[in-house]
């Protein structure tokens, strides 16, 4: 650039190299603005209508590190785990709250007789356990009373055995143990807000207690979420997809970045027969051995991302890759935004003819959804690849961010058109809005988003511990979700019940044969 414009040359042919150089450097900085705007743009949505909360670091610290802590001595000992002497006490059950008491009596199971010489059985004294259970919106106690009674003959006790409780001689009843996983996990309220909450009701459950309660139950409920993982991997066509969590590291006082991944079966677009559902797993880095080992026994098709760790899934044979059409729309959307692009803008009309054709599929058999976009969306689909080709090579430049745009779309869409011939395929990996409004059936990125909304209250894990916890209990709630069943119900019915199921059944207490049963009550 020239720094004193008295001194221009008088020669036409310098003028015109002065000029050429002006035009390149302005031609080099527009490219560079573009990009710019660009990034700045997907930035700012992306950051749109956060803030920042002034939480308590070190009690969202010590709340995933105790779950953990809790969960992992559950799994090597079979016991709940002891109380510190550091922390607080058990303090007596408040006697404002409700009673509801029930009688084990001895004689029930006897007939009133001594089971030993039939002697008549007289009454010593009783035993009195106490348990803290909730019913949405209120405590209440429950009091289990065990008399003792005596054979008037030969001494002999008896007294009935206590029922089985999710926590072994612990307070919390399955509903309350219910309440807190939904509020944690669903709700998105740490657990040291779910404390200061309950002292308003006069009750006082110190976070590291609820803690342990969440970790212990996560491993009792851990065969119920492989049971959900096994009929995800039993459909022929899976979503999948990952997204980052904050973990601490220890001794370090930073965090190192984990992964949820989670995978989705949904069969409701094609009117299958079999139950939506969704995994998840928890991971300390994106590696590609993660999915790989996560879907090791799986064959199928696997809707995702261009995410090259997959590889090793699509290099194997048994799991074959389709690409999602969001990712492609999604470019062209920012370059429109930022840049208002001309040619972004046509692209997207063109894609949205393929969607409305989707919505006209929607809810139909394999066969006819085939029919329909081997007649209507082929032609379209192929005459989008022409166009892009054709745009992409009328780009003045192939450092910019529209022509990245095209040649992503362009190697995607290669992976895309087995949804043309197969009906129970998708042509996207996520939920889409209608006229109407959100669409029912949920994809891996609507997965996502419990674990986006938990991060920006709790912030980060305590340990890759506690993300396996988390991975649980949001395996369990967002499959109830997506069947119509209220987790919190649900999950108060799994927890009274489980310690005594037998694991060869654990099926029997998935979320969908909760809700037949019901109905079938009900309609009773």
């Amino acid at each position: 650039m020239l720094n004193d414009l008295k001194n221009l040359p008088n020669d036409a042919d310098e003028l015109k190299a002065i000029i050429a150089g002006l035009a390149a450097d302005l031609n080099s900085q527009t490219m560079l603005i573009e990009k710019l705007k660009h990034q700045l743009s997907g930035l700012r949505r992306q950051n749109f209508g956060t803030s920042s909360e002034a939480l308590d670091q070190l009690e969202l610290v010590l709340e995933c590190e105790e779950i953990a802590a809790a969960a992992d001595q559950v799994q090597e000992t079979g016991n709940p785990p002891e109380t510190p002497r550091l922390q607080p006490k058990r303090k007596p059950l408040p006697d404002h709250l409700p009673r509801d008491e029930k009688i084990i009596s001895p004689e029930l199971a006897t007939g009133g007789a001594c089971d030993g010489c039939g002697g008549k059985l007289k009454t010593l004294g009783e035993d009195i356990t106490e348990e803290l259970e909730y019913i949405p919106g209120r405590f209440r106690v429950n009091r289990f009373v065990r008399p003792k009674l005596a054979c008037t003959c030969c001494d002999k006790i008896h007294q009935a055995p206590m029922p089985s409780r999710p926590i072994h001689r612990g307070r919390p009843g399955p509903g309350l143990l219910a309440h807190i996983l939904v509020s944690k996990y669903a709700d998105h309220l740490p657990l040291h807000r779910q404390s200061q909450i309950f002292a308003r009701e006069k009750v006082e459950i110190d976070r590291s207690t609820l803690a342990g309660w969440v970790g212990a139950s996560a491993t009792l409920l851990e065969p119920l979420a492989e049971a959900i993982a096994r009929h995800v991997k039993m459909g022929q066509a899976i979503f999948a997809d990952d997204t980052t969590v904050q973990v601490q590291a220890p001794k370090t006082g930073k965090t190192r970045t984990g992964r949820f991944w989670t995978y989705v079966r949904d069969e409701r677009p094609w009117a299958g027969d079999d139950c939506p559902a969704v995994y998840y797993r928890y991971t300390p880095d994106r590696g590609g051995k993660w999915p790989a080992e996560h879907l090791a026994d799986y064959k199928g098709w696997m809707h995702a991302d261009g995410y090259t760790g997959f590889n090793k899934l699509y290099d194997k044979g048994k799991v074959t890759e389709m690409a999602c059409m969001a990712h492609v729309r999604r470019k062209f959307f920012d370059i429109h935004k930022s840049q208002g692009s001309v040619v972004a803008e046509e692209a997207l009309k063109r894609i949205a003819e393929l969607y409305k054709i989707e919505e006209f599929a929607r809810g139909k058999p394999p066969k006819e959804r085939r029919e329909i976009r081997q007649a209507r969306a082929k032609p379209l689909f192929e005459d989008l690849e022409v166009w892009l080709q054709s745009q992409l090579n009328a780009c003045k430049s192939g450092k910019s961010a529209l022509a990245g745009a095209i040649r992503y779309a362009l190697s995607r869409m290669k992976r895309m058109t087995p949804y043309l011939e197969h009906g129970f395929l998708e042509i996207d990996n996520t939920e889409r809005m209608n006229a109407i409004g959100p669409r029912e059936c949920a994809k891996a990125e609507r997965s996502i988003r419990p674990i986006a909304v938990g991060r920006k209250n709790y912030l980060f894990m305590g340990s890759d511990r506690g993300g396996k916890s988390a991975a649980i209990a949001y395996t369990l709630i967002e499959t109830a979700k997506l069947n119509g069943v209220d987790p919190q119900v649900w999950l108060t019915d799994v927890l009274s019940r489980i310690a005594d199921h037998k694991i060869n059944r654990v099926d029997e207490l998935l979320p969908w044969n909760f809700n037949q049963q019901t109905r079938m009550e009900s309609a009773a």
